[in-house]
């Protein structure tokens, strides 16, 4: 039972923040962050048990979350027990994970299949550089930007045992992230299928890869989704009806849930649902992670191969002189340069209002500018972000990309933000180009001197 000085506290505590907010509203700012009100994004009261005031661990997440992690198993710092939801936690906060981040799929479409379904679904958290998965009952799943890998895929199991155990490369993986879908290098995929009652999805009625190019109503199938979305529809929270070559999907019934219950029991996870937000952050990190990870694979191979061809000729090397190896180099550019600045990003024709838990903790570590604007600012009404320019500019895989890549990349991207319009940036209008060009210029370490 609370003590009296414990209830004491709690009130103290509530009453702080009614003030806090009143005061941030008489001030004009943003009663979420404190900042003046440029992050319009519209959000829910928070849905989460308890949001923590310590977001050190989001602010400032490590480096090398791998490391991390392999240092924290080593050490036997991860929780033993009865607990894996215990172990989860303490290694979102070890890899700089957002518990917030959280989203739900109960389609039977991962290594784990056999553990999900609509009562038990999987879980999947992520960071600007981490993704986690964790089915109750089964293996935490992980995968993250490697310089050499492209994208890396391992596991831990944290079921009862005298501790964690060690981290390991589940081959089973590639059978879904290697292949056409990610452009046949290893890769992250989010899927929207018809999915039965049971979780299974109705292969003949087909699937969608997602990205933020995604039309709203081919999303989440086989997924969970609260928040609201208006009079927007979508095929998240509802059971297919297999027809033969066809589904049947009851897109109305189940729209603008705010909450799970009889669905799911929540208590077995960190959060308490499957926002709408960070389902649209998530798609759009998760191909924009792919064209960085895709472009330098592609690179360095070709570098690699027009070096060879170099030395058998008995020529000095010099990468600006091989055809073939600069087509690669400013195809990949071009495409990762157009994904970072939204092209194509399908319009919001209503206002998301998602949990603002996800929101705080998905901006604590946002590169604000002089004026206070960031590539995090969610606008969640017409669009996504309130400035677009994707914020994987500060990624691993970003920074990861050989130097001819990513001076290629800048070169593009300094072009579309300065020069006249074409296709890749007229969907910018030049105020929004001037204030992404701005952001960087105070936020984005290793410009190169032309940005300047």
């Amino acid at each position: 039972m609370a003590s009296f000085l414990d209830v004491r506290r709690w009130v103290c505590q509530v009453a702080a923040r009614v003030f806090a907010v009143a005061l941030a509203v008489l001030a004009g700012c943003d009663s979420r962050t404190g900042q003046p009100g440029t992050d319009s994004a519209p959000a829910d009261p928070p849905t989460a048990a308890a949001e923590p005031d310590d977001l050190e661990h989001l602010r400032h997440p490590p480096a090398d979350p791998r490391a991390a992690l392999e240092a924290a198993l080593a050490s036997d710092a991860l929780p033993a027990g009865d607990d894996p939801k215990q172990t989860l936690a303490e290694l979102l906060r070890l890899t700089g994970v957002p518990e917030a981040s959280q989203v739900l799929v109960f389609s039977k479409t991962s290594m784990q299949s056999g553990r999900i379904s609509p009562t038990n679904p999987r879980a999947i958290y992520f960071s600007d550089d981490y993704y986690v998965g964790y089915v109750p009952g089964g293996l935490i799943e992980i995968s993250d930007a490697h310089p050499e890998e492209g994208t890396g895929f391992y596991a831990l199991d944290p079921r009862p045992l005298d501790r964690p155990s060690t981290l390991e490369s589940p081959v089973q993986c590639l059978n879904c992230h290697l292949g056409s879908r990610t452009n046949y290098a290893a890769g992250l995929l989010i899927r929207s299928v018809y999915a039965d009652e049971d979780g299974f999805p109705i292969g003949s009625a087909g699937s969608f890869v997602t990205g933020h190019d995604s039309p709203i109503e081919e999303r989440w199938g086989g997924w969970y989704v609260t928040g609201r979305h208006g009079t927007m529809r979508h095929m998240g929270n509802a059971f297919a009806q297999d027809l033969g070559q066809d589904a049947a999907l009851d897109t109305e019934a189940h729209a603008n849930r705010t909450d799970l219950d009889g669905l799911v029991d929540t208590s077995r996870y960190l959060a308490p649902g499957s926002d709408v937000a960070a389902l649209l952050v998530l798609e759009h990190q998760v191909q924009m992670h792919n064209r960085l990870t895709q472009g330098t694979l592609a690179v360095r191979k070709q570098l690699w191969r027009s070096r060879r061809i170099a030395e058998s000729d008995g020529r000095d090397f010099d990468p600006y002189a091989s055809e073939t190896l600069m087509s690669v180099v400013n195809n990949h550019a071009e495409k990762i340069v157009a994904y970072l600045l939204f092209q194509d990003e399908i319009a919001l024709t209503d206002t998301i209002r998602g949990d603002r838990a996800f929101v705080r903790q998905f901006r604590a570590n946002r590169r604000e500018a002089a004026d206070g604007r960031s590539l995090k600012d969610l606008d969640l009404r017409t669009r996504l972000f309130t400035y677009r320019c994707s914020y994987m500019v500060y990624s691993q895989a970003f920074e990861q990309m050989p130097p001819l890549l990513k001076q290629a990349v800048y070169a593009g991207l300094l072009d579309a933000l300065t020069g006249p319009d074409t296709d890749l940036n007229r969907h910018l209008p030049a105020d929004e180009r001037a204030a992404i060009l701005s952001i960087l210029r105070d936020t984005k370490d290793g410009l190169p001197d032309t940005w300047r």
